[in-house]
């Protein structure tokens, strides 16, 4: 029998909870105007990601980095640390888990170098550094409109805890696999790229768009700006697109994502935010923060990032310094289960893609590692900070 897809699944569940009036017709309303604009944006920024690999620049910045490390191990993973960090806060953690992996996955094969320390670096940082900007995790973009409303900037809230998470993270890998990453390495690098103006513009695009979403330029616009211009500069140059034309957008997913969205809040609407209110606890002290950080992290790995949070942050009653517990709980501490997050899934499957095995057990293991020290150090620091 033909498995029936999740993006259809997730369809029939939207339209029921709407049309049966389960989620009230005001609460479905809300729930559209918010969430929209940010699938817009993941749509956008997904065609950006897909025509800069096009383009060949993350195998270019991986053969860039490889060419610094100038034959040092220690150097290449140092290098590859830096591009998955800046990836993730540009171009967001499911960019860096699609696109980045199996180019880092390549690049330690030609230097002979095992490939897991090196994929397993870009899984923990897809996570640990989505706190950097908005645009850097779907929940921040969520967060964001919550912060705004309270009068809060993002970067002024988070850059204590996000910068926090990614040392931890780096720290703990680089004592990890300190033995792995010893000794020097024969360079082979990747080809010229086959249109360097193009490089050139996908180079000179991210750096616009770093920019613009540091500074807070509205995020679907941009992003959907973005997209238009490196797809006239692609066809102007008469390149063929890296993907087929109706795979540019992860339509599939966007769909699976709405379908939770609709669930969650169809529960939200029925009782399910006293539960968690009970939960989650009062108040923003340390000890409350970090209680909020720990059910969400809890929730994020028992189900996913995207609904533990939406239906988590009604309860944090418009606190910035609670959302922002709760953005640490479910960004960076959905690392122990292969569900946890989407970047999570996403990696794991480019992993099989390029025949890279990797046991779910060693996906737990290293969240194991990770998770709990850099959610409750981020969550201090966010408390002393603020």
């Amino acid at each position: 029998m033909r498995r029936v897809p999740w993006w259809l699944v997730a369809v029939l569940a939207t339209v029921l909870v709407v049309v049966t009036g389960w989620l009230p017709r005001d609460d479905a309303q809300e729930l559209a105007e918010r969430t929209v604009p940010i699938l817009v944006f993941v749509a956008g920024l997904t065609v950006v990601a897909e025509m800069c690999a096009g383009a060949g620049l993350f195998e270019q910045a991986a053969g860039l980095a490889a060419r610094l490390a100038r034959n040092r191990r220690w150097a290449l993973w140092a290098l590859v640390v830096l591009l998955a960090i800046v990836s993730t806060a540009v171009l967001s953690l499911d960019t860096t888990a699609v696109l980045l992996t199996p180019v880092v996955i390549a690049l330690a094969r030609r230097t002979h170098t095992p490939p897991l320390p090196f994929a397993l670096a870009v899984l923990a940082l897809a996570n640990t550094a989505s706190l950097v900007l908005p645009v850097s995790n779907l929940t921040n973009l969520l967060a964001d409109h919550a912060l705004k409303q309270a009068g809060v900037g993002y970067l002024g809230l988070m850059w204590a805890p996000a910068l926090v998470a990614i040392v931890v993270t780096v720290s703990v890998l680089a004592f990890r696999d300190r033995r792995v990453l010893r000794g020097r390495f024969d360079p082979n690098l990747p080809r010229p790229p086959r249109d360097k103006p193009l490089l050139i513009a996908s180079a000179v695009m991210v750096a616009i768009l770093g920019v613009a979403f540091a500074i807070g330029a509205p995020t679907a616009p941009t992003a959907v700006a973005a997209a238009v211009v490196l797809l006239a500069v692609t066809l102007a140059r008469h390149q063929k697109l890296p993907v087929q034309a109706g795979d540019l957008v992860p339509w599939r997913t966007l769909l699976v994502v709405l379908g939770l969205f609709a669930v969650v809040q169809t529960l939200h609407s029925h009782g399910l935010g006293t539960v968690l209110a009970d939960a989650s606890g009062e108040g923003h002290g340390a000890g409350a923060l970090l209680r909020v950080a720990g059910v969400g992290a809890l929730a994020a790995n028992g189900l996913n990032n995207l609904p533990a949070y939406l239906a988590l942050e009604p309860a944090m009653a418009g606190d910035p310094l609670r959302i922002g517990a709760l953005l640490v709980g479910t960004g960076v501490g959905a690392l122990v289960t292969p569900w946890g997050s989407l970047a999570t899934v996403l990696w794991w499957q480019r992993c099989r893609t390029v025949m890279l095995d990797v046991p779910a057990r060693t996906i737990v293991r290293q969240g194991l590692l990770l998770a709990p020290g850099a959610v409750v150090l981020s969550t201090l620091a966010l408390a002393a900070t603020n």
